[in-house]
């Protein structure tokens, strides 16, 4: 089965970004994929800056009307899709993923349990972390999803790996290009290989609209054993698409 892990420009207009998604998604269909992953926070980058009254507005609800509209399209081409998400809970805001069936329904969601989303200050009855890591059967396997941070605390590493999952699902947002070839992509290719799974980790491109993102895009296949088998460039907006094997 063939997964398209996209990597779209992210601006400061979620209507427009939305709509960036779902014609990329569609040609990714076109391409023969089953599985569609997008990164952290897709719907608006991680444009939030500690203040309620500014990043409130970032966040939806699950369910909520992004998960409607990309349900439908799953719905409507019967495929799998991941994406990242701020959801907002009321008065409070989560760094989220949800994970959509080809019927439309939620299958799985998360909350990131890291906290570094958000400023060491931030107001801790707003920006909120999750406590729970869930997993989905599907028909390429068990998946589950880590965010960004996750992935390097040892701890939510170990209670993911204990569920034993099939496929790492990894939308993350990274923003300093200079150090990943040399640094960071070999960091996270170990932290993979510590998780034991195989993991589909895409990041998207922050267009000039959103202020302080330089997040460079890119997407990656790392192997269990922390090997990188495929990529896309980075500065790239484009799709990765990758064959996936059963477990």
């Amino acid at each position: 089965m063939k997964a398209a892990l996209l990597v779209p420009r992210v601006t400061a207009d979620p209507a427009a970004n939305l709509a960036r998604i779902e014609r990329m998604a569609a040609d990714a269909v076109l391409s023969g994929a089953r599985l569609i992953l997008l990164p952290e926070a897709v719907l608006t980058g991680l444009a939030n800056n500690d203040d309620p009254i500014h990043d409130l507005p970032l966040g939806q609800p699950i369910p909520g009307p992004a998960t409607d509209r990309l349900g439908a399209f799953t719905r409507r081409h019967g495929v799998w899709l991941g994406f990242g998400l701020l959801e907002r809970e009321d008065d409070t805001l989560y760094d989220s993923a949800a994970l959509l069936g080809p019927d439309g329904s939620i299958v799985l969601t998360y909350r990131r349990n890291q906290p570094q989303w958000h400023g060491k200050d931030a107001d801790p009855t707003v920006y909120r972390q999750g406590s729970d890591i869930g997993v989905a059967q599907t028909p390429f396997g068990r998946v589950g999803f880590l965010l960004c941070g996750d992935l390097f605390d040892d701890g939510i590493v170990s209670r993911f790996r204990a569920l034993r999952p099939d496929w790492l699902l990894f939308p993350f947002a990274r923003s300093d290009q200079v150090r990943w070839d040399t640094e960071e992509l070999p960091q996270y290719a170990q932290r993979v290989k510590l998780a034991q799974t195989p993991a589909l980790m895409v990041n998207y491109i922050g267009d000039s609209s959103l202020p302080d993102d330089n997040s460079f895009g890119g997407a990656f296949f790392i192997s269990a054993e922390g090997e990188v088998r495929a990529r896309l460039p980075l500065g790239v907006e484009d799709s990765l698409i990758v064959e996936l094997h059963g477990p």
